[in-house]
């Protein structure tokens, strides 16, 4: 699977059926370098997920949204947080 949110859906599904899990996940945020904590425990799972994965990922999946609504001028709307699938992550798993 090489899709980046696909894996990081199936993880947050994981995390949220196994509080165990969830609290590893969430223990990562207080890693002295969180987003390479929160890969490697993905990587232990069995999910290639890498740092630049992350931000690639959200990064391109902002640019294909910005590109479909009016022409991706200067006119697209701003969303914020879209573009961070880590944070979408967490803000997905803690609540």
């Amino acid at each position: 699977m090489d899709n980046i949110g696909e894996m990081l859906d199936e993880i947050k599904s994981k995390a949220k059926k196994d509080p165990n899990l969830r609290g590893e996940f969430l223990e990562t945020r207080h890693h002295k370098t969180p987003m390479s904590a929160f890969c490697k425990k993905c990587r232990q799972m069995g999910y290639e997920i890498y740092e630049t994965d992350l931000i690639d990922a959200g990064e391109g999946f902002y640019a294909a949204i910005k590109r479909s609504t009016n022409g991706g001028g200067e006119n697209s709307p701003v969303l914020k947080g879209e573009d961070d699938f880590y944070e979408m992550f967490f803000a997905d798993l803690e609540e």
